[in-house]
């Protein structure tokens, strides 16, 4: 599994791992019924330490996008296309609200965080 992780990012190595993970599945990069890298195996391959990895897949597994089975191993679970759109929909929300608020504070109005973003969206 090819990841593309930073120890000079301000994101924590495990958010990272969660954050490529989520994404890989979200957009079937990562097929349902797909096995993951076994902890160790991800651990040794990325340079982090077990535990990492472990808290990773133990966020994506509460999150319903992997699962274990006993012995074999993590799987990518499968997912209606309405889930896997649901859970973007709620990730891109939670991280639009940080940064309205942050820009809220700032002293930017509603007007102009929708020109901005209007502004993004058609590049």
């Amino acid at each position: 599994m090819l990841l593309s992780l930073s120890d000079q990012s301000t994101e924590p190595l495990q958010a990272q791992i969660v954050r490529q993970i989520r994404a890989k599945v979200l957009s079937e990069e990562l097929k349902a019924g797909a096995d993951l890298p076994s902890i160790r195996k991800l651990a040794r391959e990325q340079h982090v330490s077990v535990i990492t990895v472990q808290r990773a897949y133990e966020i994506l597994d509460r999150e319903g996008l992997i699962h274990s089975r006993r012995g074999k191993g993590f799987f990518v679970s499968k997912l209606s296309s309405q889930s896997k759109k649901a859970m973007a929909v709620l990730r891109l929300r939670e991280s639009i609200e940080h940064h309205i608020r942050t820009a809220e504070a700032e002293g930017l109005t509603h007007v102009d965080i929708e020109r901005i973003v209007g502004n993004i969206l058609r590049k």
